[in-house]
């Protein structure tokens, strides 16, 4: 009888370090998959962030471009404003823009056009109608050009 126990206690004894190890074996590999699903999410914001980084340069150098047009009136101040509205407000992380804040000017000629009809639209409309919107167009950028051209440097300051 007394070697009945001693069998049992030690067969218990063995399950019972079997199972710790398995236990042992168990929280190791979590730990490995903690340590793998670290690092792979470090590596998916650095290519994320390398990615927004690639897309803001891009932009800016359509920014930069147009910026440059527009200094040396090669485009009409108002397509100006829409395309760089469009385009700055997109720029994300470290280079997003409050557009509105930072180029007051700009911003107003766009809210004055932003409504306008362009293209096939405008051809659409009647004679009248699209002198009416070019004055008021004409008379918005003539009074904030000089401001615009401002801001077109303080664009362009930031190029280099």
């Amino acid at each position: 009888m007394q070697d009945l126990k001693l069998w049992l206690l030690v067969a218990g004894s063995l399950i019972v370090v079997a199972l710790a190890a398995y236990a042992g074996y168990l929280l190791y590999q979590l730990y490995l998959q903690k340590q793998r699903h670290k690092a792979f999410i470090a590596r998916a914001e650095q290519q994320q962030s390398e990615a927004i980084a690639q897309r803001n340069a891009n932009i800016l150098e359509s920014v930069y471009i147009i910026a440059e047009a527009g200094r040396q009136e090669q485009c009409d101040m108002s397509e100006i404003a829409i395309r760089l509205y469009k385009l700055m407000t997109v720029l994300q992380a470290e280079r997003s823009v409050n557009f509105s804040a930072q180029y007051p000017a700009l911003f107003e000629l766009y809210k004055v056009v932003e409504e306008m009809p362009r293209g096939d639209e405008r051809k659409a409309l009647a004679k009248q109608e699209r002198m009416k919107d070019d004055l008021l167009r004409m008379k918005a950028e003539s009074r904030l050009f000089d401001a615009i051209q401002s801001e077109l440097t303080q664009i362009l300051a930031q190029k280099a």
